[in-house]
Parts: structure tokens; C-alpha cells; sequence
């Protein structure tokens, strides 16, 4: 699919999940990049988009191909982690830029960094940073945790352990795409904890929630946006209503950028946009500053015009760390219902003005 014709200065090649599980947020993340360029005006970005159906060699596949045969300068899209550590370090070794919309795994924030890969979203372990800091607060003691067995999960408790200081009931790692929770809502019941924490994106998040809820084990649940995000509220409903979930983005983030892309985004494609929009929002957005800058053609200056990350973006004030992923300030948010529409509001700061954990340890 080209999206816009023309002689591009930029070729851009968006690798994202468009079917299957996870197709919700790949579609976020493309139109809100796709708005984006068409807000700026400009007919010199050529927007190459293909689906990897969240197969990791299928991304490979794709990448390869943008690389050798669409001559692509930029790629980004890639949802999640394992397809990430799949794609990202092969297309920057070969000279390409990625700009990460979503997936932040550890191993290429630290010793696995690289020049050309910039994070726009955020390192896999801040949101859950974020909770476990939020669970302090709350007064949790007792946490019993659970996360799909891949890289995004590993991260999301390692991340939630770095900073709450409780007890753990229980850890647990659930099979990547599972829709049945029954044993280990067994588990939560019987473990004696004063509380919950899960990362589960997708369609997992939403079966687990549903189960957790007919379940009346009751106990609070805390868990990172992914799984109480706008595209996935609907679908679970009340047993989300009250939950806190954290996030570097909310849509009553209150500048005029993020007012504006919520209103316009809506427009367009007559929903509310969700975290993942925004990311892809601001993907483009800082695509296109360093386009304003510099020419792609010149590796170092486009590179220099990337880190400078001069773009309004939907959060606010936005700069990278030493390894190219964000300094940023993330928020406890709570789910709640305006209308007929299941959504998320501001309920205060989780981290302020946050780096990630593996920055010492890349090398650029």
C-alpha cells in the first residue's frame, strides 16, 4: 500500500500488526502516523505499509524486502517485542533508521543500542516503573504479579519489582496469546495477596479482565495502559471501571497539541484515539522535524535532526535520553465511563520526568 504519491524525499516502511491478535493496535499506531503526515502537508513522504500478522519471521520477511527492493530510509511500526529484537537490529546495521511507535525491549535500550534506532514511545519496563510506583502510594503490600513468557512481559515485571516495595504473593509467567485464566485466578485467590498486578496487551488483557471480574476475587487491580487502553475498554466494560493504569499519555493531557490530534483524530476516524495513535502521532511528527532540518541522504545531520527531537508532541515537552529513548513523565490514570464510552482520566503523576534503567549501559 503506497499512501502517498509522488517523488518521496523520504521512503518510509511500516512494518505494524494489522490482523489476527494485536491487529487493534497496529491500526492505531498506522492511522495515527497516517494523520499526521497528512496534516503536515507535505508530498515528498512515501508510506509503504505492510502486515506481519505478528509472526516474527514474517517481519523479517518484510523488513528485508523494504530494505533490498522498496529502498526504504526509514522503517518503523513494529508492535511488538519479539519482532522487534527479530527486525530492528538487522535494518540498522544495514544503514536504515527505525523509529520505535511501541515496542522498547531492554536489550536494545542498553548494551544493544544503536545510533540509528530511536525510541518514540517509551523502554518496555516504564509504565510498569510507573505501577509499582503508584502500588507504593496506594499502600499495596502484597502484590501478586503475572505477564506473557516474551520479552515485553520479562521486561514489564522486572520493571514493576524495580520499584515497589511490597511483598510478592505470587509471579507468574502466562503463555503469550492465552484466553484462559482460570488456574491462575485460582492462584491469585489463594495466595493471600492485597493486591494485583498484570501486564496482558490485547485480546489477553480482555479475557483475563472478564475472568478476573465473574470471579469476585475482588482484590484491587494496577496495570500499565496496555490493557486499559482506548480500543480495549469497550470490550471489557464495567470490569474495568475503577481500575488505575498507568500511562505516559492520557487524552486530557492538557496541551493544545494533544487537544487538537484528539479532535482531529476523532474526526477522521470517528473514535477516540488510544495510546497507541498518539505514539504513532508522534512517530511521524519527529520523522517530520528532522525532515525540516536535514536531508535523509545525510546520515549524520538527518541522525543529529532526529535526537534534537524539535516536534510538538501529544505528551508535552518531549526529549530523548543519552540512548535515544524518552525522558518523560508518566501518569496514574483511572477507567471510568462519560457516556456510553468506557475511557481513562488523569488522576495524578506516577514518575516524573523519567529515564529508563538501561541507559548506562549503552555506549553511544
Amino acid at each position: 500500500m503506497v499512501a502517498t504519491a509522488g517523488l518521496a524525499e523520504v521512503k518510509v516502511g511500516m512494518i505494524t500488526t494489522l490482523s489476527g491478535g494485536g491487529a487493534g493496535l497496529g491500526i492505531d499506531v498506522r492511522d495515527g502516523f497516517m494523520l499526521a503526515v497528512e496534516q503536515s502537508g507535505r508530498d515528498d513522504i512515501e508510506v509503504v505499509i505492510e502486515d506481519d500478522q505478528r509472526k516474527p519471521d514474517i517481519a523479517v520477511q518484510l523488513a528485508d524486502k523494504m530494505v533490498q527492493s522498496e529502498k526504504v530510509d526509514v522503517l518503523t511500526g513494529i508492535i511488538f517485542s519479539n519482532l522487534a529484537m527479530a527486525v530492528i537490529p538487522s535494518v540498522t546495521a544495514q544503514g536504515k533508521f527505525y523509529l520505535s511507535p511501541n515496542a522498547g525491549p531492554s536489550a536494545l535500550a542498553g548494551k544493544g543500542c544503536h545510533p540509528n534506532y530511536f525510541n518514540v514511545a517509551w523502554q518496555n519496563d516504564n509504565l510498569h516503573e510507573a505501577a509499582g510506583a503508584y502500588a507504593n502510594t496506594a499502600g499495596y503490600g502484597n502484590s501478586f504479579i503475572l505477564a506473557p513468557n516474551y520479552p515485553a512481559g520479562q521486561d514489564a515485571l522486572t520493571g514493576y519489582k524495580r520499584t515497589y516495595q511490597g511483598e510478592l504473593a505470587g509471579e507468574i509467567y502466562t503463555q503469550l496469546g492465552q484466553t484462559d485464566y482460570a488456574a491462575e485466578i485460582a492462584q491469585i485467590r489463594a495466595s493471600g495477596a492485597d493486591s494485583v498486578f498484570f501486564f496482558l496487551p490485547g485480546g489477553m488483557g480482555i479475557s483475563f479482565l472478564k475472568q478476573y471480574a465473574d470471579s469476585a476475587v475482588g482484590l484491587p487491580v494496577v496495570g500499565p495502559a496496555f490493557s486499559f487502553d482506548q480500543g480495549i475498554l469497550q470490550a471489557v466494560g464495567d470490569a474495568a471501571l475503577g481500575v488505575v493504569n498507568t500511562s505516559q499519555w492520557n487524552k486530557d493531557i492538557d496541551n493544545p497539541t494533544n487537544a487538537a490530534f484528539v479532535e482531529a483524530f476523532q474526526a477522521k476516524y470517528d473514535r477516540l484515539p488510544s495510546l497507541y495513535a498518539s505514539q504513532g502521532f508522534d512517530t511521524a511528527r519527529l520523522l517530520i522535524s528532522a525532515m525540516e532540518k536535514a536531508d535523509v541522504a545525510d546520515v549524520d545531520a538527518f541522525r543529529a535532526a532526529l535526537k534534537a527531537a524539535e516536534f510538538d508532541s501529544t505528551r508535552g515537552d518531549f526529549a530523548f535520553g543519552l540512548n535515544q529513548h524518552p525522558i518523560q513523565t508518566i501518569y496514574a490514570r483511572e477507567v471510568v465511563k462519560e457516556g456510553d464510552v468506557f475511557t481513562n482520566k488523569i488522576i495524578g503523576v506516577a514518575l516524573e520526568n523519567h529515564a529508563d534503567a538501561y541507559a548506562a549501559e549503552c555506549k553511544m
